[in-house]
């Protein structure tokens, strides 16, 4: 592919740059690919979008070179963002009053996830400080997976809704850790310490306490604006583009998690407008091409990561440890939370996919002390890409064995139904 684009730079020269070109053929690609896979084999759009970005990272595809940086570290920390922005403002705090056991089921599989996945790579080998943020990493599902294979199948009901707000809290508790965690490495590319109760409280204190004030100021903003705009207009949604994107610079800027304020601003806004609202369309297409964006672009810079064989098992290893560790910690959790063991099953298993928020937080580490940031890097990178894939179809078969989807499903349609005489 290199020399493909060496020989193309030659003789097209586009005002815009030639990776703008070879962004906006990629992306037409993927969504291609993306229609193609849900349409055929009933399966959702991002897988597409996933195999075409990891198809174009392995071809050595230069549009995305990690560690990200500039444009697309921020149009990933965008995207990453918008989804939790919108995932938050699907939790009502009421919620947990009502069902504590939700939080309860929510803190065991993410402490059972973070134990797990530390031992297993501990055992095999992996030092302390690179075992500890590949755990951390391991306890935050994916809400932007999630959300998507929800949309293509149509999905909801009790398993769609439990797997969507204890993905949003598992990812919220990552973000927390990783962030004040990658702030205590030190320029030395060591860790002041191992993560623990007392030495981590500070950091992440800082890292909270300056998300929190960035997502009250945008929810604050957000509500006074919902007060005299309409919900559905499209100056609403640019108006609510703008202040994520914003919020989401400035919580980076000053030393927050541009991320987790997002996912905050969004809890936040959901107190402060306990009404109903839905994203308008113009920004619901906004949200799709940023999400494409984003699965496309994860997809390209996790094919880069060195897939030798030393690094194999331990990949295996953690996505195994990981896979095992949440279904079972939303059962031990399941007892007196109102769902049926075989729901918490199939919520377990809606919470494999890993993907953007997990690439953005090794890159906090690479940012913060490269060498090993590396070493995290390398086992974290084909894991993640492996979950985006085969987690998109563990959680769409959950949620078919689920029963809440209401499109069905591709070997279905062979079926004539019932009440008409096949016609030959």
């Amino acid at each position: 592919m290199q020399e493909l684009l060496s020989i193309w730079a030659e003789w097209i020269k586009p005002s815009a740059g030639l990776a703008t070109v070879q962004w906006s053929i990629l992306l037409a690609v993927a969504a291609v690919a993306g229609h193609l896979v849900q349409r055929l084999a009933g399966l959702p759009k991002v897988i597409g979008y996933s195999l075409v970005g990891a198809f174009a990272g392995f071809a050595g595809f230069t549009g995305a070179i990690w560690p990200l940086g500039g444009t697309g570290l921020f149009l990933l920390e965008l995207g990453v963002a918008v989804v939790l922005f919108e995932a938050g403002g699907r939790i009502p705090l009421r919620w947990f009053r009502h069902n504590p056991m939700l939080l309860v089921q929510s803190l065991a599989e993410s402490i059972l996830t973070f134990i797990a996945v530390f031992w297993v790579l501990h055992k095999l080998g992996v030092q302390v400080a690179i075992a500890q943020p590949l755990a951390l990493l391991a306890m935050a599902a994916s809400p932007a997976v999630l959300s998507r294979v929800l949309i293509d199948t149509r999905a909801s009901g009790p398993v769609s809704e439990r797997a969507m707000v204890l993905s949003t809290l598992s990812t919220l508790y990552a973000l927390t850790l990783c962030s004040a965690s990658a702030g205590m490495l030190s320029r030395g590319d060591k860790l002041l310490g191992p993560i623990t109760l007392t030495g981590s409280f500070y950091p992440v204190l800082v890292v909270l306490g300056l998300s929190v004030v960035v997502a009250a100021v945008l929810a604050l903003v957000l509500r006074m604006a919902l007060r005299v705009m309409s919900p559905t207009s499209e100056n609403t949604a640019i108006l609510l583009l703008a202040l994520i994107a914003a919020g989401a610079a400035l919580a980076a800027h000053f030393g927050g998690s541009a991320p987790l304020a997002a996912l905050l601003g969004g809890m936040l806004l959901k107190q402060l407008n306990p009404r109903p609202w839905s994203w308008p369309r113009q920004m619901g297409t906004a949200s799709s091409m940023l999400t494409m964006l984003m699965f496309v672009l994860v997809s390209v810079v996790a094919a880069q990561a060195p897939w030798a064989g030393p690094v194999a098992p331990l990949v295996l290893a953690l996505i195994a440890a990981r896979a095992l560790a949440k279904i079972v910690g939303v059962a031990v959790g399941n007892v007196g939370s109102g769902a049926s063991w075989q729901q918490g099953l199939w919520v377990g298993c809606a919470m494999s996919p890993m993907s953007s928020v997990a690439l953005l937080m090794v890159s906090q580490y690479v940012s913060a002390a490269p060498l090993i940031g590396r070493q995290i890097a390398s086992i974290a990178l084909p894991s993640i890409l492996l979950m985006e894939v085969l987690g998109a179809v563990l959680t769409t078969v959950a949620i078919f064995k689920a029963g809440e989807s209401s499109r069905p499903h591709t070997l279905r349609l062979r079926t004539p139904p019932k009440g008409r005489v096949h016609e030959s």
